[in-house]
């Protein structure tokens, strides 16, 4: 059976280059960065190396660069950390309703603290609109996070007008960049943000090894205490094989940057071509200012699990909603957010493009995805008149 992995969203196969990058670290390269003998500051070396690389990748400078274990630390570390070193100035915070979960469950825990926090509307696009900005901002507001791209969707957010507009008023800017660092050009002082979130099996690093980018000046406190690492602000030896697989990887996705655009981009537009011409189906995210690879729809009639599971059968792995709610069975807050009818996003599916890929993949998919739709609607009781009649509606708009 041929096999088609098209959820690039959710994770990417390390690169081999990487892989070698990473092997010496696991084994007669295993010191730990803090020993002052030759293996600890061999160590110690290729991690400065590589927060040179990450650094390199958004334009930034490497002092800024703080290594944790995942995009999600690092976005818990901005919005709990920011908050808590900042709080004598005010206690709001403005966060988009379309951001990743680690930044949702962080700003709802901040609630229970007694912090109050303001949830950004996106329009059907999943655009955050400036002006929705400008007016939840209040003199309380410390920090302003909004996701540079999303993930479920595709759509790419307007962070330098939305950045400009918090440091008009003298307010820091987080955007989490998990899902386009490294896949689309990312950087911090064209987007003028204060702190961005990095994960490395976004492109093409291990699992395990993320970082935060933190503007120099700013004070933030600490998740993880216990030691000086990080410049004390994150305890714990480093995970020197994850941090060198990070930097290569770093490397790899700026040098390799414009090839992969091109490359993923041709694909998604054949994909969403084609795919547009089956009945009932509509595209979610905007539709030109989206990631190169994303393709995402919601389909009449049919839940997003069932299109998985039949799929996955013909050998090809796609998404319904993103990686950390697919298995909720439950409709996508983000579709929500964007005025999508449940019933209607319970139907959704999205297909993320690698490097990996190729035409024939995209070729199999159209050529599969319109049987999968045709028999699932056969079965389906919201295919006979039962469902919302207005479902589409706001996509259509």
């Amino acid at each position: 059976m041929r096999k088609a992995y098209l959820d690039h969203v959710a994770t990417n196969p390390l690169n081999p280059e990487v892989f070698e990058a990473m092997l010496p670290y696991f084994k007669e390269e295993f010191g730990n960065p803090l020993s002052i003998y030759d293996l600890g500051t061999r160590a110690k070396t290729a991690i400065e190396d590589a927060r040179q690389k990450v650094a390199s990748l958004i334009n930034a400078r490497p002092n800024g660069i703080i290594f944790t274990s995942s995009g999600a630390e690092a976005n818990n570390f901005a919005l709990r950390g920011i908050a808590l070193a900042n709080q004598e100035k005010g206690k709001h915070l403005i966060v988009s309703k379309m951001e990743h979960h680690s930044i949702l469950n962080p700003a709802r825990s901040l609630e229970r603290m007694g912090f109050a926090v303001t949830y950004l509307p996106p329009d059907k696009y999943g655009i955050i609109e400036p002006d929705v900005l400008r007016k939840a901002i209040t003199k309380e507001t410390i920090l302003i996070s909004v996701m540079h791209a999303n993930g479920e969707v595709g759509t790419i957010e307007p962070i330098k007008e939305l950045s400009a507009i918090a440091r008009e008023r003298g307010i820091l800017f987080h955007t989490d960049a998990v899902v386009s660092a490294g896949n689309i050009p990312v950087d911090v002082k064209q987007l003028g943000v204060d702190l961005l979130t990095l994960s490395a099996h976004q492109f093409y690093g291990p699992k395990g090894a993320g970082a935060l980018y933190i503007r120099e000046g700013i004070r933030i406190m600490p998740l993880i205490y216990g030691g000086i690492q990080e410049g004390g602000r994150r305890a714990g030896t480093e995970n020197v094989p994850a941090i060198v697989g990070m930097g290569r990887a770093a490397e790899i996705a700026k040098r390799d940057m414009d090839k992969r655009y091109a490359h993923v981009k041709l694909l998604r537009d054949k994909l969403i071509s084609g795919i547009m011409q089956t009945e009932n189906v509509y595209l979610t995210g905007h539709p030109e200012k989206r990631l190169p690879g994303h393709a995402s729809f919601c389909i009449e009639f049919i839940e997003g699990e069932s299109m998985l599971l039949m799929l996955a059968m013909q050998g090809i792995d796609v998404a319904s909603g993103s990686a950390c709610t697919s298995k909720a069975l439950k409709a996508s807050p983000v579709l929500l957010a964007m005025g999508i009818p449940a019933s209607l996003a319970q139907g959704s599916i999205v297909f993320t493009f690698g490097e990996g890929n190729t035409d024939e993949d995209a070729d199999y998919v159209l050529q599969v995805f319109p049987q999968v739709v045709k028999r699932l609607r056969e079965i389906s009781p919201y295919s006979q008149g039962l469902g919302d009649k207005e479902a589409g509606k706001c996509i259509r708009n």
